[in-house]
């Protein structure tokens, strides 16, 4: 039998939220929801999400009782499900159920092949095959299966930026979510509440002007801010980025990793097979085409023996700023000073 299943994914604008459960306003007996319910991914936010919505679903009425998997001892779910001395309905949410003992994840598929009428279950699983004979039973038992996928790729992440603007009835342009994964990471909790700041604070729709304006220095002085404006060859811009980076605390440690990168970046688009399209060149580098044709034209006037100057520059820098120096803030200018010079060098 297999689990009915669902992915948390990001919907249009107009939509429920996604991986929401129906509204119900009977009891978890009353069958407008699952018994079982269980959320499958190491996607936290997403996560999270889904068991809001399936607490939500319940409203406010069943007792909540949350444990995590690695803490259930023995008989204690018996306990848990245990009809109150006052009735009522329950609903007990069990995290990270992967974690859990064999005796404890046996006694979870035994409780959901048999669940008690009033009560439902809410279980939390990595996926993966650590606990995977638990995901088994519960498919058996008939559990309804939410996937809540990692967002990992630009692409996804970017489909999960509009989402989040959809949610709050907004819109943001392309320049606009691209500068707010510069600015903010990958996280999706740091960009789900960056979002909803935009959305909050802002009219209109939402651009890249409006997000440097909002995270200013991280926007504008990111260690990747500094690495390409080092690699264009414009050297006071780099400097100038560089100080600043330092002044809002910025790691030197970051910096030098972004500059490694982006050399090592460089080189392999330069080393990449020359008759392939844009598109297809980008999807085997495992990169978007739009960062495929920025590379492209910082490559201009690099040569082989440049970058390896530069890399070996910054391989210097950075064994300083971890304390092989007595000033991160001079090594990581010399080597940016160098990294311009290979530049020119033909």
């Amino acid at each position: 039998m297999s689990m009915p299943s669902q992915r948390l994914r990001p919907e249009p604008a107009g939509h429920p939220a996604a991986g929401a459960a129906p509204a119900r306003s009977a009891s978890p007996a009353a069958g407008s929801l699952p018994a079982v319910t269980v959320i499958v991914g190491e996607e936290e936010l997403l996560v999270e999400r889904a068991v809001s919505a399936v607490l939500a679903a319940a409203g406010s009425g069943p007792d909540v009782h949350d444990v995590r998997g690695a803490d259930l001892s023995p008989g204690e779910l018996t306990m848990l499900t245990a009809p109150s001395l006052f009735g009522g309905e329950c609903v007990v949410i069990v995290r990270a159920a992967h974690e859990a003992s064999a005796a404890a994840s046996a006694e979870l598929g035994q409780l959901a092949a048999a669940m008690p009428s009033d009560v439902m279950l809410v279980i939390t699983h990595a996926g993966g095959a650590r606990g995977k004979a638990l995901l088994t039973a519960l498919s058996a038992a008939g559990a309804r299966r939410v996937d809540c996928p990692s967002v990992r790729r630009f692409g996804e992440r970017m489909d999960f930026l509009r989402a989040e603007f959809a949610r709050t009835g907004r819109r943001a342009d392309e320049s606009a979510l691209r500068a707010l994964l510069d600015a903010v990471g990958t996280d999706l909790r740091d960009l789900a509440a960056a979002c909803d700041q935009l959305a909050a604070d802002a009219s209109g729709t939402i651009t890249a002007q409006l997000v440097a304006r909002y995270w200013r220095g991280r926007a504008e002085a990111t260690g990747f801010t500094v690495a390409d404006r080092a690699l264009e060859g414009n050297l006071a811009e780099a400097l100038a980025q560089l100080r600043w980076a330092l002044a809002i605390g910025t790691a030197p440690v970051l910096i030098t990793s972004a500059l490694a990168r982006g050399i090592r970046t460089l080189g392999k688009v330069g080393t990449a097979s020359r008759g392939k399209s844009s598109e297809a060149l980008a999807a085997e580098l495992g990169m978007p085409s739009w960062k495929l044709d920025k590379i492209r034209q910082q490559l201009r006037g690099w040569t082989p023996e440049g970058l390896t100057r530069a890399h070996s520059a910054v391989a210097v820098a950075d064994a300083q700023v971890k304390g092989e120096g007595a000033s991160a803030g001079y090594a990581l200018e010399h080597a940016i000073r160098v990294i311009v010079e290979s530049r020119k060098e033909r």
